[in-house]
């Protein structure tokens, strides 16, 4: 076993894929799966599942990648205070639900680097996608939501994909409407008040459960129903179509403008956002600094 065996496991995990894989670290695709069925042999373990539509790690993949992650940190540890070379690449990935306050962290992060060479990842995606990507180590972190109604449900499998919750603060529910919108300037709505206006929310794709939606109330029927996959577009038919969508309330101006406006919706529902990361592995420096940013946006709101 080397250390550039277990560099190419957790890189096929990070992304996927042994062509990415081999793509990023500027290999061929031959050597690095290569290198890979060679780690498996000497250790006994089948890291991945190799079908046509790509590959999955295996449950003692999973385990085995846990402790490989551990190996790789330290020796970067001591590369980086022994070795007399430059800067390494820094390498960051994390998975969020559609939250502006974790885009601001991300920035700051990059910001903050101070390196020449970087490749960091900020995937806004589905909530099930989000628990997989920190799962099977594609992403350090996942930033997402717990409520009265999804808690029991999501606890769940998280534990069962030995991932861990951390709460960031606690959220009442609001709307967010175009500026231009008639009831923008209430100090409250409720979900009567919003009956004649499309309800606007993040589609799940196949595992489309009610656990696993961004919005409040998810249970609750609405005449007009638009599902979108992305924070732009939602926006956007905020103000074409006068929809609304529930969220959390945090709206930063310096990456919305001002023609989308918060108002509080009328329910006793709260939202404890949070960040999901593996139980058996730390963060790596990037992301305890993207953690650090995290909280610190966090602490504003």
């Amino acid at each position: 076993m080397t250390l550039q065996q277990l560099k190419y496991a957790a890189a096929v995990a990070r992304w996927g894929s042994f062509n990415e894989a081999a793509a990023r670290l500027y290999v061929s695709q031959p050597s690095l799966s290569a290198a890979v069925r060679e780690l498996e042999g000497e250790m006994g373990v089948r890291i991945f599942n190799r079908t046509s539509r790509g590959v999955t790690v295996t449950p003692e993949g999973t385990e085995f990648l846990g402790y490989a992650r551990q190996v790789l940190e330290q020796a970067e540890l001591l590369e980086s205070r022994w070795r007399d070379a430059a800067p390494r690449r820094r390498l960051f990935s994390v998975s969020a639900q559609h939250y502006a306050f974790a885009v601001n962290a991300f920035v700051d992060t990059v910001r903050e680097l101070g390196v020449e060479d970087y490749d960091c990842t900020l995937r806004e995606t589905r909530t099930h996608e989000i628990i997989e990507d920190v799962a099977a180590f594609r992403s350090e972190l996942g930033v997402l939501y717990l409520s009265e109604f999804n808690e029991k449900v999501l606890q769940k499998i998280f534990r069962d994909r030995d991932l861990r919750f951390t709460p960031l603060f606690v959220a009442a529910p609001h709307v967010f409407l175009s500026a231009d919108h008639e009831l923008a300037r209430r100090p409250s709505v409720t979900l009567e008040d919003l009956e004649d206006w499309p309800c606007l929310s993040f589609e799940q794709g196949e595992l489309n459960s009610f656990h696993y939606a961004e919005e409040l109330l998810s249970t609750v029927p609405h005449r007009k129903n638009i599902r979108v996959s992305d924070r732009a577009t939602l926006f956007n038919l905020l103000i074409g179509l006068g929809g609304y969508t529930i969220a959390t309330g945090v709206l930063p101006p310096d990456l919305n403008g001002e023609r989308i406006v918060s108002v509080p919706l009328d329910s006793p529902e709260r939202m404890t956002v949070g960040y999901i990361t593996r139980t058996d592995t730390g963060l790596g420096s990037v992301g305890e600094l993207y953690l650090k940013k995290l909280e610190r946006h966090s602490n504003k709101l």
